[in-house]
């Protein structure tokens, strides 16, 4: 879930518009497979969506969500510790990030080379990744190598090393990166938009850092960011595979039974993004991307599932929503457009993205603001909330479901959104109640504000 639904502004960009022609006749035959190869897999789907999830208790008071499957001898982890790249300190921005390239890179007795030696013996895959508002760890093993997996991955958890050579090497490949960006007009026209929309929020701030913020990090301020943000307080942990509750309960120990009990994190305000604003980054370039974001809303909030809904109404549906009906079908002005909910944990957002040709820009533009001012005054139609409620209860196996990863990955989004662990079963019923009349107001609620807008290629000759 957080994959789609917490996706950052910087990572909402539009993607690349692939062209017209031979692509738009193939939509209807590609769709017809893909709905051939849904029928063939739903059965199994629709089992998992089903299955049984389990609340596994240590002893030093660890909790996680348990999924046990032993029909394939794998085991996947996902966890979670409060904070990210918001808790970069002001001046070594990318701190965290960095850190998290660093995991594999020594932990314990072990140096870089001995530990990836050993990760590789143990067959198992290990990543970690900073996001704004946590640090992500999974790992995916052989449960019959469950041991020497679980021990490395304790290790780094730990006690990683943070040595100065795989620090040198790592923040190298950070910088190459930045330096590439800065000749980007996408990247440059992303930053501005970050600036524009959080001011001098952290969310305003690159994750990865800049030039100037990751040349002054060192070992002793990677070790007090790990000593601050890993504890089991700020934790969140699914398991998926083969493995019972009572060997869990006792990896759970092990794994993170040696992190102190309290973070030691900075308090992050809650902001509304700014909007009625207008980015431009002007570059001739043959397409132009476009981005308009609207106001969102938490989780938590009593009209969710009404915003979920409109919003697959909207543009969340392939194929089907009114974005790519209007944009797409009857124009071909571009290839992919959608809509997005951005559920970050201090602010939230609907985003509109598309890209299209550079001199029909300012008539894209134009649509796509008419498509939201239609909804926002007029509402869904009865057979257009039925057709989103079939999708997103049918969909939500095959989005969220579809391996022991991605299971455990929603499980763990499940505990940050304190959603219950009887919500995949309670989830269509909370879907099919929301009515037209709640729509509709969603709708309005949202989508009558005057949205951000950010334009990257030739100026557009107008305001849209």
């Amino acid at each position: 879930m957080t994959n789609q639904h917490r996706r950052a502004f910087a990572h909402a960009l539009p993607s690349p518009l692939l062209g017209e022609g031979r692509a738009a006749r193939l939509v209807t035959p590609l769709a017809i497979l893909l709905l051939a190869v849904l029928f063939l897999i739903l059965p199994a789907l629709t089992a998992r969506a089903a299955m049984t999830i389990q609340e596994v208790k240590s002893q030093k008071g660890i909790t996680a969500w348990l999924v046990e499957d032993h029909t394939v001898p794998i085991v996947a982890i996902r966890f979670v510790f409060d904070g990210g790249t918001t808790q970069d300190p002001v001046g070594k921005q990318g701190l965290a990030h960095l850190m998290t390239g660093l995991f594999a890179e020594g932990a314990g007795d072990l140096d870089s080379d001995a530990f990836q030696v050993k990760l590789d013996d143990a067959g198992a895959e290990m990543s970690f990744e900073a996001q704004r508002d946590g640090i992500y760890g999974s790992m995916r093993m052989l449960s019959l190598r469950k041991d020497a997996a679980f021990d490395l991955l304790r290790l780094a958890v730990n006690r990683p090393r943070f040595d100065q050579e795989p620090i040198d090497r790592i923040r190298a490949q950070i910088l190459s990166g930045i330096s590439a960006s800065e000749r980007d007009p996408k990247a440059i026209a992303e930053r501005k938009w970050l600036r524009a929309i959080y001011g001098a929020h952290p969310y305003s701030r690159p994750d990865v850092g800049t030039k100037e913020s990751l040349a002054g990090v060192t070992p002793a301020d990677l070790g007090a960011f790990h000593k601050a943000t890993f504890a089991r307080g700020g934790l969140h942990v699914a398991v998926v595979g083969d493995i019972d509750a009572k060997r869990l309960s006792e990896k759970l120990d092990q794994l993170f039974g040696e992190l102190p009990q309290k973070q030691t994190l900075s308090p992050v305000a809650d902001i509304d993004p700014k909007l009625g604003q207008q980015v431009e980054e002007n570059y001739d370039l043959p397409q132009t991307s476009l981005q308009l974001a609207w106001p969102g809303v938490k989780r938590s909030a009593p009209d969710y599932f009404a915003v979920v809904l409109m919003n697959d109404i909207l543009g969340g549906s392939p194929f089907t929503s009114r974005l790519w009906e209007e944009v797409r079908e009857k124009r071909g002005l571009a290839y992919g457009v959608g809509s997005y909910l951005v559920d970050n944990e201090h602010s939230h957002a609907l985003l509109v993205t598309t890209a299209t040709r550079s001199d029909r820009a300012a008539e894209t533009l134009s649509i796509l603001r008419q498509v939201v001012k239609e909804l926002a005054e007029k509402g869904p139609t009865e057979a257009e909330l039925e057709a989103s409620k079939k999708y997103l209860i049918g969909a939500f196996p095959i989005n969220h479901l579809d391996s022991s990863s991605s299971i455990a990955a929603t499980l763990v989004e499940l505990q940050l959104d304190n959603r219950g662990i009887d919500y995949i079963q309670r989830r269509s019923a909370l879907i099919d109640q929301v009515t037209l009349e709640q729509v509709k107001a969603a709708a309005k609620k949202l989508l009558s504000a005057e949205p951000a807008i950010m334009v990257v290629g030739p100026p557009l000759g107008g305001k849209g």
